[in-house]
């Protein structure tokens, strides 16, 4: 009420106004000034209030954060203080104003430059804002695709942070329309609105600032009222646009595999062989890994926490390793741009642009050609859905599409962080296998970041496993599965309850008396102390089986049970469907020895 209760007064007061006093030729001129050095102040402070605040939303540092401080002072200073600072800068005696002979002063520029002075903090700290609230993934990933910094800027950084970039504008705009203190002090004439308003209220009184403050008013309500309209018209287009895609299928919509054959995806050909040898501390934790391989699909494995990402990120180059260097085949890329490096990268929040259509999305990436986007499109179950943005596809669209628009430039490696860690387990299960066509498609050298060690055993040859950001183990998959190099390491392929015994040959384990265990891999140490341990749906009761044991419990999971057998000194747990496996019963049991993971006792 308060807000608003000045207007009206104003509006109560229009019957006693001096309308005939009006120098309607000045007005308009004042109003014509205020619009043209208003719009042209606004210009002014988006050409460096912009780039100023993505600086201080991408660049931590304390100079950074003490010049974000320091652009904010205009707003904490009266406007006639601000005048006056700006008159030891640009007056007839200060340096520049000697410099231009004045032209600064009691000019239109003048007027300009009071008006950007107090008017830019609001732009920059909007545009900080922006630029801080959007994801630094979506950035990491355009540079990916092939894009310069000054490209990921313009085409995905500015139009994601155009509505509060927009907001900023406005408010720059209206504090500019009406400044007073500075642009009196710096420049009186020619008149702005403001200061023409002063003028006459000094020379006619109260009663005839009413017609001389209608147009300000008219302005300020007109400028209002169309930002509202627009806002409006973004907010319905948007509705719209969620309406018509109501009803999305949650769905794997997988291709057929056949329509993968002889294609090779967006590889370049003879792209072989990594070798990664970096260091990099961050935040108080150390990463430090060697990899040197030669396989075409490799997987990192490891807890939350473990430098995964950071790894992917440091193969990326949106990382630099403090010391060290990254290869790809023949080629050191240590130095090159994310641009240069000839990979496609896919983080885990997929990284599409929110602005973007589908189409658009796979359009982005450097050098992408059309026809192809159109093959992807097919191939990943995505044909309808081109002209769609991400908020409106369901999770396993918004992977394919990822994925597609990472294979739109020829790569030498294609670099998936946790693909699946979003979705729920049926559309995991099914895009695991679009995954496996997508690197059979593929004539690179894929490697995926997971913590799930089926994913791992599934999608890679080789395995490197990362614990508190060193290195425990790597080697081809299924060695390092069979012979875990630690405890460690068992426990994060999988390993559950496991059991102890002593090597009784060389592919056999001594689990208890009369208890001979065989396992396969590489040939063990006779003698030796170890662990062991399979999983339980791995095993089989049947009277055919070759071990013998005790069953000591059974309880239900879903529709099986769940048999804990006593094997020699240790037990044994197996899942079983049907069957009466009371307590006490002798049962014999068969297990693949390849499922066996066998490592050594510290």
């Amino acid at each position: 009420m308060y807000l608003i209760a000045p207007m009206v007064a104003g509006v109560m007061q229009s019957f006693s106004a001096r309308w005939s006093s009006v120098d309607v030729p000045t007005l308009l001129r004042a109003c014509g000034v205020s619009l043209a050095s208003a719009t042209a102040a606004t210009a002014v402070v988006a050409l460096g209030g912009i780039p100023l605040g993505y600086a201080l939303a991408r660049k931590p540092g304390r100079a950074l954060a003490t010049l974000g401080f320091l652009v904010q002072l205009p707003l904490a200073l009266p406007p006639l203080v601000s005048g006056v600072l700006l008159l030891f800068l640009v007056g007839y005696g200060a340096p520049l104003g000697r410099l231009t002979e004045g032209a600064l002063t009691d000019s239109f520029a003048g007027i300009v430059l009071a008006e950007a002075f107090v008017a830019a903090p609001f732009v920059i700290i909007a545009s900080r804002s922006a630029f801080a609230a959007i994801d630094p993934a979506l950035e990491d990933v355009a540079g990916t695709l092939g894009r310069s910094p000054l490209e990921v800027f313009l085409r995905v950084s500015l139009p994601i942070a155009r509505p509060a970039l927009l907001s900023g504008l406005l408010l720059a705009w209206l504090r500019a329309f009406g400044e007073f203190g500075a642009t009196m002090m710096v420049a009186y004439h020619p008149y702005s609105l403001p200061v023409y308003t002063y003028v006459a209220f000094g020379a006619q009184g109260l009663p005839a600032m009413l017609p001389v403050l209608l147009p300000a008013l008219f302005l300020a309500f007109a400028i209002m009222a169309l930002s509202s309209l627009l806002g409006t018209a973004q907010t319905t287009g948007a509705s719209l646009e969620e309406g018509r895609a109501a009803g999305i299928v949650v769905s794997a919509g997988r291709s057929s595999p056949q329509a993968w054959q002889g294609s090779g995806g967006g590889a370049r050909a003879g792209a072989t062989g990594l070798t990664l040898s970096v260091e990099k501390r961050l935040d108080g934790f150390r990463l430090a890994v060697e990899w040197l391989t030669r396989a075409r699909r490799l997987a990192v494995l490891g807890p939350s926490g473990s430098g995964k990402s950071l790894t992917l990120k440091l193969i990326a180059g949106i990382e630099r390793p403090d010391r060290g260097k990254v290869s790809i085949g023949e080629r050191d890329v240590s130095r090159s741009a994310p641009a240069e490096r000839a990979i496609a990268y896919v983080p885990q929040s997929y990284g599409l642009f929110p602005h973007l259509t589908l189409i658009d999305q796979l359009r982005f990436p450097a050098g992408a050609e059309p026809d192809r986007a159109l093959e992807w499109i097919e191939r990943l179950g995505l044909c309808g859905l081109e002209q769609r943005r991400p908020a409106q596809l369901s999770l396993g669209q918004q992977q394919r599409v990822a994925i597609a628009r990472a294979l739109m430039r020829p790569a030498d490696l294609l670099l998936l962080d946790e693909p699946f860690s979003a979705l729920d387990a049926p559309l995991r299960a099914a895009l695991r296998e679009e995954l496996l066509d997508v690197q059979r498609a593929f004539a690179g050298t894929t490697i995926v970041v997971t913590h799930d060690p089926a994913e791992a055993m599934l999608l890679a040859d080789e395995l490197l496993v990362l614990e508190g950001g060193r290195v425990l183990q790597s080697g081809r998959t299924d060695l390092v599965y069979r012979r875990p190099a630690s405890a460690q390491v068992a426990r994060l392929l999988g390993a559950e309850h496991p059991s102890d015994g002593v090597v009784a040959a060389g592919d056999a384990i001594l689990a208890g008396p009369e208890a001979v265990l065989e396992v396969a891999g590489p040939p063990l140490e006779r003698g030796r102390r170890v662990r062991w341990s399979f999983p339980p749906g791995r095993a089989r009761l049947g009277a055919g089986g070759r071990y013998q044991g005790t069953v000591e419990e059974t309880a239900s999971v879903g529709l099986e049970d769940r048999v804990t057998v006593r094997f020699g000194s240790t037990t044994v747990r197996i899942l079983a469907s049907g069957g009466d496996w009371a307590p006490g019963r002798v049962c014999r049991f068969d297990v693949d020895p390849r499922t066996i993971q066998v490592w050594s006792v510290d």
